[in-house]
């Protein structure tokens, strides 16, 4: 960050027209003691001139108030706890030199002592460390106007908004990246300045700060590096995060800073609407590919993922992040997909080689997927179709191939809530006799028809003899009105045990 000199304690006692002296040795001052902001330089000679001061200031005295009874290791102490950053002694005033007791107890407590020699006045002091306060305020107003009229010059190059945090990042002199809603680090300046641990958790408060709708600037430490991440785009349609190694702003950089995540904002406006318009024209291509037509979608698009595909739906899927994700890995890693929306969720489709990467982004996002089989672009419809009935089975995210749940039952694909109804109605009385009389006729049924009807291994398993099993197996099919001993029937009754709720 380009700034003149800090109106500092050591630029003050570096003013040669000043002739100050430094009395404390330097290695025996805390660390930067002489390089800490200096708001002020007062004067005052009186006992205790605490109440009086304000903190990070510079106090001046000719020490008459310590040859009275004030003890000299008192006012030291007094001053200390107030946060005095120096103490000027203006000698040959009261006496010659400067008290060794006073000498020594500054050491103690860290406070820097100079002498002020007697032909320079306490007022030409502070209007000396006025002047540089001035000076820099001033250059800082002016380095603010120049990293201004550079940003705007950035924004009108081509990639404006890499340009613009690029140079953003030149002139704060620190680094700088943007993160989008999904917690990716889509711009850096420089590239490769920060570790992969640190990006990841700053990806993460990002997510966090977008998904709570966030948009105050934050700080962050992690790893003992300090981050400001400012959000950037309007309330309720926030876009991405803006994060900056910098322990602080002054005033002017965060003027600086303010304007580019302007910038930023209509740059990822005009961005949106340029993604909608493809969103638009994918949703339309996937009309043609869902006629088993992928002709018009590679003459548009300049082509697909290579065949076999995996064709996928995922619900509830937040389109504009899903669709950068797949971007970046066309761009990073050259992975080509195709994405569009639909009213039964997010459309993808990948080669089944990348199938993997599904599993990924139901992970990065939390969203329920539904994934087909491997096909071909003649047989897209029927893809599609196989994720949707993939996806119905699916309760919680993840990806659920329909590979699964063909392998799992043909039951389970047609145990549909009007099925589990007639099912349990179907039941109704058999489990309606085992209530009231504490039986468990529906279990017995169960064990029998596993032991693919057989009584005797059935009883065995019951722990029962088999004619108690045969008479209970009679009064089951009583109550339900199905005659057990033909096949059909027996098929009847486990496809109802298997598709009515526990």
């Amino acid at each position: 960050m380009d700034v003149t000199e800090q109106p500092t304690l050591r630029a003050l006692l570096s003013r040669r027209d000043l002739g100050l002296r430094l009395v404390s040795p330097e290695e025996d001052l805390p660390r930067g003691a002489l390089d800490q902001p200096l708001r002020w330089v007062h004067s005052s000679d009186l006992a205790d001139p605490t109440p009086f001061l304000a903190e990070d200031l510079a106090l001046l005295t000719t020490g008459t108030q310590l040859d009275a009874d004030t003890a000299i290791d008192v006012y030291v102490s007094r001053l200390a706890d107030r946060g005095v950053r120096g103490l000027g002694y203006g000698t040959e005033v009261h006496r010659a030199g400067i008290p060794d007791e006073l000498v020594a107890e500054c050491r103690s407590r860290g406070i820097p002592l100079f002498e002020v020699p007697y032909l320079t006045p306490f007022i030409a002091i502070a209007r000396a460390h006025s002047e540089a306060i001035a000076a820099q305020a001033y250059a800082r107003r002016s380095w603010a106007l120049d990293a201004q009229r550079a940003l705007a010059l950035a924004a009108l190059r081509p990639h404006g908004l890499d340009a613009t945090l690029a140079e953003l990042g030149r002139r704060l002199g620190a680094w700088v990246g943007m993160f989008d809603a999904s917690g990716a680090l889509n711009l850096s300046h420089p590239r490769t300045s920060a570790p992969s641990s640190r990006l990841t958790a700053l990806g993460e408060r990002a997510t966090e700060i977008l998904s709570r709708g966030l948009e105050a600037g934050q700080s962050l430490t992690i790893d003992g590096r300090t981050f400001m991440l400012f959000t950037v785009g309007r309330g309720g349609q926030l876009r991405g995060v803006i994060a900056l190694a910098v322990d602080a702003l002054d005033p002017e950089a965060r003027t600086v800073v303010t304007s580019v995540i302007a910038m930023a904002g209509l740059a990822l406006e005009q961005s949106d609407q340029l993604a909608r318009s493809r969103r638009r024209l994918h949703s339309q291509l996937l009309g043609s590919l869902l006629e088993n037509e992928p002709a018009l979608a590679r003459r548009v698009l300049g082509g697909l993922p290579s065949a076999p595909v995996t064709v996928a739906v995922a619900a509830d899927a937040p389109a504009g992040p899903l669709t950068d994700w797949w971007e970046r890995r066309r761009i990073e890693h050259g992975t080509p997909s195709f994405l569009a929306e639909s009213t039964e969720g997010v459309v993808m489709c990948v080669s089944v080689a990348d199938d993997a990467l599904l599993d990924e982004v139901a992970t990065r996002f939390g969203i329920r997927i539904g994934a087909s089989g491997s096909e071909s672009y003649d047989a897209f419809a029927r893809a599609h179709a196989q994720a949707l009935a993939a996806l119905r089975q699916q309760a919680d995210a993840g990806v659920f191939r329909y590979a699964d749940t063909v392998g799992s039952s043909i039951l389970s694909a047609l145990a549909t809530d009007e099925a589990r109804l007639v099912a349990e109605s179907r039941l109704a009385p058999l489990r309606d006799h085992d209530a009231r009389s504490g039986s468990d006729l529906e279990g017995s049924l169960r064990t029998w028809l596993e032991h693919d009807a057989r009584v005797d291994p059935a009883a065995a398993a019951l722990g029962v003899h088999r004619h108690t099993l045969r008479s209970r197996i009679t009064q089951s099919g009583a109550l339900l009105g199905i005659d057990l001993s033909s096949f059909p029937a027996r098929a009847e009754l486990w496809a109802l045990l298997q598709t009515a709720r526990d």
